[in-house]
């Protein structure tokens, strides 16, 4: 069993920004299961607040496991859990929307799985260079996946914020899973797209330097507000410490971890 306390550093912020009457973000932070995740809700009415608390809660549930299949099985279902209660309540109200994007770090012995639905996003610090490591679920990416646009036009593209996938919207999630090994001193960052919205990439990598993420996460939400936050902001960060040699495929992680599909 992995001692997550000691490998892991950890840091998180959000904030309302300065145009929303309500926070619809929310975070949680459980390295003793292995779980770090982000959830930006959406619907009105408190809607939105409630999409994302219900997931974040449904993934707070979980303890910690005996294998990194077993992680990302209860991940799931957790998540599909959710989904049905979500769904639930949106009939009970009228139909009303209530979905919640949701990016979600799942970590067991030294290798991670990236597992999300919508446009909250992953990056990967490793070796003074960042990766985003998740796609975002927007009209825009999914078209350029697909060959119809260029990098160019998705810039532009009039859908590039219209999420394609997300919690409760649907009677199956759909999520999307990558999976590798863990090095040493690599730096994880899960936020919402508030923070995409005002901060590059540049300056993601930029603050995660700082002495600790806790550092970096509150410079992340700060630069956002100077930037005139225009939306909800979150922000995790996770810094892997231990050191040791690194597994011998350093972008598949085993199976026990990528357990299903």
């Amino acid at each position: 069993m992995q001692t997550a306390q000691t490998l892991f550093e950890t840091g998180a912020a959000t904030h309302v920004g300065k145009v929303r009457e309500r926070n619809e973000d929310s975070y949680l932070v459980r390295p003793e299961a292995g779980i770090w995740a982000v959830a930006d809700g959406m619907g009105g009415h408190e809607a939105g607040d409630l999409a994302s608390r219900t997931v974040v809660d449904a993934l707070a549930s979980i303890e910690a496991p005996a294998s990194g299949s077993e992680l990302l099985s209860l991940c799931k279902s957790r998540i599909f859990e959710a989904n049905a209660q979500l769904l639930k309540i949106s009939n009970e109200r009228g139909g009303v929307t209530i979905g919640t994007t949701v990016a979600i770090l799942l970590t067991f012995d030294r290798y991670f799985a990236c597992v999300w639905s919508g446009d909250s996003r992953m990056y990967r610090v490793r070796d003074n260079r960042i990766s985003q490591i998740s796609r975002d679920h927007t009209e825009a990416e999914d078209l350029l996946a697909e060959g119809v646009i260029t990098p160019e036009e998705a810039k532009s593209w009039a859908g590039k914020n219209v999420i394609t996938r997300a919690i409760g919207v649907s009677e199956f999630p759909e999520l999307e899973v990558v999976t590798g090994a863990i090095h040493p001193d690599d730096v994880f960052i899960i936020c919402t797209d508030g923070l995409t919205r005002h901060v590059q990439d540049s300056e993601i990598l930029e603050s995660a330097t700082a002495p600790t993420p806790e550092q970096a996460c509150d410079r992340l939400v700060l630069l956002t507000l100077e930037r005139g936050a225009g939306d909800n902001v979150t922000v995790v960060m996770v810094r892997y410490k231990r050191e040791h040699t690194p597994a011998s495929d350093p972008h598949t992680a085993p199976v026990s971890l990528r357990g299903g599909s």
